[in-house]
């Protein structure tokens, strides 16, 4: 869920005991004039032409909103070491009704040999951004890290101390554009509510696709060098999350063939309250993705699914992850997870040479049975952090029962593209480290 996830699962650890005790907005219905079977999801993807779905991103798009009301910010940084490991660094920022505002830096290593997976999550204090003597509203600093991005916007550097046992100094370089469906300050927004221009919510995310990283990790006493390659994502949730989606996938493929391949997917299908005709209408799945051939973004892609609608195998935009082989009841969450995920890309080239020939590539990742997982990194039952009480409450109150499964696995990724996209012709096989998340919630 991406982390943030997009976001992942600290974005409900905040907003969990919340649930309960915010008030209920139900009356609200009888007091609106507003059609009740209007559309009220706006994806992005619906908005936005297949020509323009690259959107350039501006100086501001990575700066902190800080906003109030139910908001879930974060900034998120996902890496694949040299060595096959994983780190995730994490900022989160959540805002909940009236009360203050509380930010959270979370980190995740999972050693690719031992596969031993480290977690820390850590309430920060004295959280701020701009940092002090500084205007840049996309660094932050708190009494445990401070995060500071270049003049020019294109590196970033991590340190800090953000747990007793962890601390971190990391530099990180965009390794090829960024992209936001879409352009202008709205580019990347996908809104909710039956007025597109005055949402009653929104989700947003803005990337950088593939990222390099030089840094130290000392852990438990131990220094670990961390140099990789990975992606950067900002994402905004301006609703409650249990309001926004019932699931959530998520992929990141980084590999350094063929002059340097990433893969990214971020998506999110809605719950049954929003949809083309309203409420009990949803189910609506929103997709976004890009690729990087040889250092060069050569395709953003993009991609709404309305529920009984079909999508056509032959569609020159796609963007999709499919859950395969879905059959199999986790007795441990209660959901049916996928033993295969198959992610697809397609779209019109965004290199000069090429452009808008069709770039076209898939990922089939296979994450095994319940019985018998493959990488399976951790399944987190959201609701075991809170107290007894809040979890009873919560599970009978709302029905959320929310579980993130993160996996790590090495894979392939097929790319068909125009003549100079690859290296040696038209076609390659792509051999990387992929780390994905599926998120169920209701």
């Amino acid at each position: 869920m991406g982390s943030s996830r997009g976001q992942d699962s600290n974005d409900f650890r905040n907003h969990l005991e919340d649930l309960v005790v915010q008030p209920s907005t139900m009356f609200s219905s009888f007091f609106t004039t507003v059609d009740p079977t209007a559309q009220n999801i706006h994806p992005i993807t619906s908005s936005t032409a297949a020509a323009d779905l690259c959107g350039e991103l501006s100086p501001d798009d990575f700066n902190w909103s800080q906003s109030g009301g139910f908001v879930s910010e974060t900034q998120t940084w996902y890496h694949i070491l040299d060595d096959g490991s994983l780190l995730m660094s994490q900022v989160i920022y959540s805002s909940v009704g009236l009360w203050y505002p509380t930010v959270q830096f979370v980190t995740r290593y999972v050693n690719g040999t031992t596969r031993e997976n480290t977690w820390r999550s850590t309430n920060v204090n004295n959280f701020v951004s701009p940092p002090p003597n500084s205007t840049d509203k996309k660094s932050s600093k708190s009494d445990q890290f401070t995060i500071k991005f270049s003049d020019a916007g294109d590196s970033i550097n991590i340190s800090g101390a953000p747990a007793e046992d962890l601390q971190l100094t990391l530099d990180i370089d965009r390794a090829a554009p960024g992209f936001k469906i879409g352009n202008g300050p709205k580019g990347g927004f996908s809104n909710f509510g039956p007025d597109v221009s005055n949402p009653e919510g929104y989700v947003v995310h803005h990337f950088w696709p593939r990222t390099k990283l030089k840094g130290v990790m000392v852990l438990k006493g131990q220094a670990i060098s961390v140099n990789g390659t990975g992606m950067f994502v900002h994402a905004i949730q301006g609703m409650r999350p249990d309001h926004i989606a019932s699931r959530w996938n998520f992929l990141t493929f980084q590999s350094e063939e063929a002059g340097g391949v990433s893969a990214v997917m971020m998506e999110f299908t809605t719950t049954d309250a929003h949809g083309k005709k309203g409420n009990g209408s949803g189910g609506v799945t929103v997709n976004v993705g890009g690729l990087v051939t040889g250092g060069k973004l050569v395709a953003v892609t993009g991609e709404t699914k309305w529920p009984g609608e079909p999508l056509p195998d032959n569609a020159p935009v796609q963007s999709r992850a499919q859950h395969l082989d879905a059959n199999t009841r986790d007795p441990d969450t209660g959901y049916s997870p996928p033993s295969q995920i198959a992610y697809n890309w397609a779209g019109p080239s965004l290199l000069p040479e090429s452009k808008g020939s069709s770039v076209i590539a898939r990922l089939l990742l296979d994450v095994g049975t319940v019985a018998e997982p493959k990488g399976l990194v951790e399944k987190v039952d959201f609701l075991a952090h809170v107290p007894k009480i809040v979890k009873n409450v919560v599970s009978y109150a709302t029905g959320v029962k929310p579980y993130l499964y993160t996996y790590l696995n090495p894979a392939s990724l097929e790319i068909t593209a125009p003549a100079g996209i690859l290296p040696e012709g038209e076609s390659a096989t792509i051999k990387g480290v992929a780390f994905n998340e599926a998120t169920f919630i209701s």
